[in-house]
């Protein structure tokens, strides 16, 4: 039923005096009533869609093996339960070397050591080299170089030395 043929089935429901019809078809059904306890008539709509006549039964699901990229992404994150992260001391603008000659500090794989530069963050114009806290293994860097980054973001997972 278009919304043309529902207007006009309202306008002749409350022009007739009819307090109440019901009209249901194989894909919806419409009910209009109106009150007349004022002599404002205001009908009242109420559309309902029809469910479907048969709905196929439902198959209990079975649980799905684990897939390998789920058991790989599970092994990482256990993994990086154990690694330390290098954060960030400010807001600024990540970079992984002293100057665009230069070459960069530190690599996934390096070793640092307490107080070894690992990153500059340039911030109002200033560069400042960051140091590392602890000594360890960079096994990820988090940040692309020349991103902008938030106090206290993370920048290097390192695998502690023990």
């Amino acid at each position: 039923m278009k919304l043309s043929e529902i207007q006009q089935l309202i306008k002749f429901v409350s022009k007739s005096g009819v307090s109440e019809v019901e009209i249901e078809s194989k894909d919806f059904k419409i009910n209009i009533r109106t009150h007349k306890d004022s002599d404002d008539v205001r009908p009242q709509i109420v559309t309902q869609m029809m469910p479907p006549q048969a709905a196929p039964a439902l198959q209990p699901a079975t649980p799905a093996a684990p897939d390998a990229e789920a058991v790989k992404k599970a092994e990482e994150e256990s993994k990086e339960a154990n690694y330390v992260e290098i954060k960030s001391p400010m807001i600024g603008t990540f970079y992984r070397r002293t100057s665009p000659e230069s070459p960069e500090l530190v690599k996934v794989g390096d070793t640092v050591n307490v107080g070894d530069h690992v990153c500059v963050i340039e911030a109002m114009k200033l560069f400042n080299e960051i140091e590392s806290e602890f000594a360890g293994k960079i096994v990820k860097v988090l940040v692309d170089d020349g991103s902008p980054v938030e106090y206290d973001q993370p920048l290097f997972l390192v695998e502690p030395t023990k």
